[in-house]
């Protein structure tokens, strides 16, 4: 059994540790706050958009523009892994890893792979993916802006024929104990039909439906990349959150357990104090 002193200095451990889960968990609840909002927030304007394209694309069709179409060219699929750049967030990571290895398998070899954290983009190295590009992640507070580089590295391998198809691999914000892995198809672009609005041949389109469509597409990538981001910035926090609360409660009952058996070592050492005492008196 271990000693006193050694029991004394594994709790005193335990305590420090506890008390950096604790502020980490405070931390990621008050980021938790501002990302949670900022998702919300951002899905009416992505679900709004979707239904203008449908309103469009159903006036022109696929042909309308190139990125409602596969490119002539063929070319390889791609897959966007969104990870993050540090750990202690549970199992967010390795949930995304193990579905974007699934769509990996199922999508075969030749395939695109561009990864956004740095834990994506460890893991898929480490398992033998040739990533194609890969970016850091976009912080507590993304921008707009800060999609930019990867939106048009993303249309111009898409218009270029060197991607058949762009698939975005994504956490997608439930609640704050449910984060869902999600893979969805970025491009070609497909519109949701809208069965329960007005059909869009009877809207009329300024200056005309393919140069709104024009100026709308480009817009609509960067809206649901941006999306994808908030997301997974939400779902983060969220996991941090959850993970490092359940760190402090298991520290704290490891205190626990670890003071009941400093004080059953204290006892039993003074009961052998005792007897060797009575023992020795005893004896003369």
């Amino acid at each position: 059994m271990a000693s006193q002193r050694e029991i004394r200095r594994r709790i005193g451990a335990v305590k420090n540790i506890r008390q950096i889960t604790r502020a980490m968990q405070f931390v990621a609840a008050s980021k938790l706050k501002r990302a949670q909002e900022s998702t919300i927030a951002a899905r009416p304007y992505g679900h709004s958009i979707d239904e203008v394209i449908a309103d469009l694309a159903a006036v022109l069709g696929e042909e309308g523009h190139a990125l409602l179409s596969k490119p002539a060219d063929g070319g390889a699929k791609s897959i966007v892994l969104f990870t993050t750049d540090r750990g202690l967030a549970g199992a967010l990571n390795s949930n995304l890893i193990r579905f974007a290895m699934k769509e990996l398998e199922s999508a075969g070899p030749g395939t695109r792979v561009v990864t956004i954290g740095k834990k994506g983009r460890d893991a898929l190295a480490r398992g033998g993916f040739e990533i194609a590009a890969a970016f850091p992640g976009y912080g507590d507070k993304p921008t707009f802006a800060d999609v930019t580089p990867l939106v048009r590295l993303l249309v111009d391998d898409f218009l270029g024929g060197r991607a058949s198809s762009v698939t975005l691999v994504h956490p997608t914000f439930v609640s704050t104990l449910v984060q869902r892995p999600e893979g969805i198809q970025l491009l070609p672009i497909q519109p949701t039909a809208d069965t329960a609005g007005i059909p869009g041949n009877q809207f009329l389109f300024e200056p005309d439906p393919a140069t709104v469509l024009e100026a709308l597409l480009p817009r609509y990538v960067a809206t649901r990349i941006f999306q994808a981001v908030l997301e997974t910035t939400a779902c983060e926090q969220s996991s941090r959150m959850v993970a490092m609360k359940n760190a402090t409660e298991s520290a704290g009952d490891l205190i626990s357990e670890l003071t009941l058996t400093y004080n059953k070592v204290r006892q039993a050492n003074i009961t052998r104090e005792m007897i060797e005492i009575a023992s020795g008196a005893s004896a003369h």
